[in-house]
């Protein structure tokens, strides 16, 4: 870049870097939490959330069929919403970050089990419930950031020289 229009633009690429340090975490933080409290709240009214069948199914076969849908569903629609409010409050992170890595293993468990229902063409061609899948692995590496600030870490705009 030419040196004059670079002067002009470095400070504001400073400040907005530094505005982005400041508050992304926090920012992930919040919208992971609305992401999990949403979809949650949607598995206590029956037939809303488009992964419920899914889910549902996959828990019968982790649990043996001990566990009906009946139970299952508004157990997981709890789950996602403690996640959620944990996430979003910023309280209890550890337990919090727990809760979702051990919920994530859980959906992606149905790639396993159903292949002919999250694939048209596997491994390449996701269905519809295959990509909702696919997505959570954006869910999981949020996580991962998130829990690396868990004993105080966080983003520094710009190295020390």
């Amino acid at each position: 870049m030419n040196a004059p229009l670079w002067r002009h633009i470095d400070p504001i690429d400073r400040t907005l870097t530094t505005l982005m340090a400041r508050h992304g975490l926090t920012l992930m933080r919040v919208a992971l939490g609305i992401i999990f409290l949403w979809f949650g709240a949607l598995k206590f009214f029956p037939g809303l959330s488009p992964a419920q069948d899914l889910a549902t199914r996959t828990i019968d076969m982790l649990t043996l069929g001990l566990i009906g849908p009946a139970v299952s569903i508004p157990l997981l629609a709890a789950w996602e919403c403690a996640i959620g409010l944990g996430l979003i409050s910023g309280r209890f992170l550890r337990i919090t970050l727990l809760l979702l890595f051990a919920q994530m293993v859980g959906t992606m468990l149905p790639i396993a089990f159903f292949p002919a229902e999250t694939f048209t063409r596997f491994p390449y061609a996701p269905t519809l419930e295959g990509q909702y899948i696919i997505k959570n692995m954006v869910l999981v590496t949020a996580g991962l950031v998130l829990g690396a600030t868990v004993r105080g870490g966080g983003i520094v705009a710009e190295r020390k020289a």
